[in-house]
């Protein structure tokens, strides 16, 4: 946070006060490998409401998350969110006539499925009386296709939804320049050889320069990389600490994924070639190779490194949501509960990726619970540097008085409980498919662990944020 916070900086007898303010306890290489042992966490009350339907998770799949440009770089979004939904009609059996709404969310649009969600429900084998839609809000799509399903169902108007999210970066929509465009739409409308000719006698060839996806915020013109550097900073966020976090990310995904714990994945057999089974992207470094690296987006003095940003991925997600008691009916035993949700706005230049600060304290409140009561937490990585930046403002009285208009900090995760499975920084993060990742991550380490709540929050581009609790089912 630079410019919003530039006259404080200013104005602070001592900058080094501000780098106290937000102190955060060092990550040495001895504890980022250290996750939470299975526990036997007391039950605490239930978060379920009066009148209001227990939605619950049934179960979730993911095919393997891969770097772009590898196995997935041939597809298209609807090949990799049919093998999901396939997926999960494989892993839970469900009819495919119960179902009664698909929901799906994703970014980047491959403009030949713009309504990616039916395009797969159809490639997968749902009936074609069972409605889809497709949502987006940057990397909370999923979480949205979530909650817009949980609301569904709350309202009483489904039963069963099926909730998930894809993204292909492999192959993104290159638009030729907007000249060309509005050349090639006139020559389509005109009528005769003359009106032709015309148009054809004003084309120069930089109207050939194609027109990339921006990687920008549109209403600031920055990339998220130079914003996490720029929040880096004004947290005191040192290049080791964001290579350590990395490091640990990397480490705690390689250990889960070796021991079976990352139960979520299914296979994928890609057409005409191998069949895909794990994440591709869970490199174990060490902090002297890491250091070697460039910084990525402020040069030369910016902490942000390809080592510690998430990567490029490809991947899809979908869960199967259902009211409880049909969810029972069906004689399935779920594996949590969907409670209580919220979503924030923050200004976007020098807030983008603090939606966890905002969002995690509002659905706390709104659950009747503190941070104590929180046995697995899973945030989204975007940036080693966006995680560390976002504990310290979580931990701050000073941030929570100043800008959030708190009396006390809400406190930040333990790291004993916080994404002992690895995150996107090693899974890698499809834009539209993360949010789901996350909720079957909390879901499965509670059942492992033997916690009762898990908190799920995220960041997203336009300075977006939404965290939501997991209860445990009941075994």
């Amino acid at each position: 946070m630079t410019s919003m916070l530039t006259y404080t900086f200013k104005n602070l007898p001592n900058t080094s006060k501000w780098a106290l303010q937000f102190f955060v306890r060092p990550l040495s290489c001895s504890s980022q490998l250290r996750a939470a042992p299975a526990t036997q966490t007391k039950s605490k009350k239930t978060l379920a409401k009066p009148n209001i339907r227990n939605v619950v998770v049934v179960d979730g799949v993911r095919i393997p998350f891969l770097l772009s440009g590898t196995s997935y770089k041939d597809l298209m979004p609807h090949d990799l969110a049919r093998a999901a939904l396939s997926g999960l009609l494989t892993r839970t059996n469900v009819p495919k006539d119960v179902v009664d709404y698909i929901i799906f969310g994703t970014v980047i649009q491959e403009v030949k499925t713009s309504n990616v969600a039916r395009e797969a429900a159809l490639g997968a084998g749902f009936s074609d009386k069972t409605p889809a839609h497709t949502v987006t809000m940057a990397c909370i799509s999923a979480n949205q296709a979530m909650t817009t399903g949980i609301g569904l169902i709350a309202s009483g108007q489904c039963d069963v939804v099926v909730a998930g999210g894809v993204e292909l970066m492999s192959d993104v929509p290159i638009r030729h320049s907007r000249k060309m465009r509005k050349m090639m739409l006139e020559l389509n409308k005109a009528k005769t050889l003359g009106q032709r000719l015309s148009l054809i006698s004003k084309f120069r060839l930089n109207f050939l320069s194609p027109e990339l996806p921006a990687v920008a915020e549109f209403s600031t013109s920055e990339t998220m990389g130079h914003s996490a550097d720029r929040l880096a900073a004004a947290f005191a966020v040192s290049r080791l600490d964001q290579d350590e976090y990395a490091l640990r990310s990397h480490s705690l995904a390689k250990k889960a994924q070796d021991e079976g714990l990352l139960s979520d994945v299914v296979p994928f057999k890609v057409p005409g070639r191998e069949t895909v089974t794990k994440d591709n992207g869970i490199r174990p470094s060490s902090l002297e190779q890491m250091a070697k690296l460039k910084p990525a987006f402020i040069k030369p003095y910016g902490t942000v490194t390809a080592a510690n940003s998430s990567f490029l991925t490809d991947g899809a997600s979908a869960m199967l949501i259902m009211a409880e008691e049909k969810a029972l009916a069906l004689g399935y035993k779920p594996k949590a509960y969907l409670r209580d949700f919220v979503y924030v706005s923050q200004d976007p230049k020098d807030q983008l990726l603090l939606g966890p600060t905002y969002a995690t304290p509002k659905v706390l409140e709104k659950a009747g619970l503190t941070m104590n009561d929180i046995d697995a937490f899973e945030f989204h990585e975007a940036f080693s540097g966006q995680i560390l930046a976002n504990f310290k403002a979580m931990d701050s009285d000073w941030f929570a008085q100043n800008y959030m208009g708190r009396k006390t900090k809400v406190g930040s995760p333990p790291l004993e409980k916080f994404n002992n499975w690895g995150g996107s920084l090693s899974l890698g993060h499809p834009f539209g498919a993360t949010g789901c990742r996350l909720v079957m991550a909390a879901a499965n380490r509670l059942r492992k662990e033997g916690g009762q709540y898990g908190l799920v929050a995220a960041c997203a581009a336009g300075g977006q944020g939404h965290a939501m609790i997991v209860e445990a089912y009941p075994k």
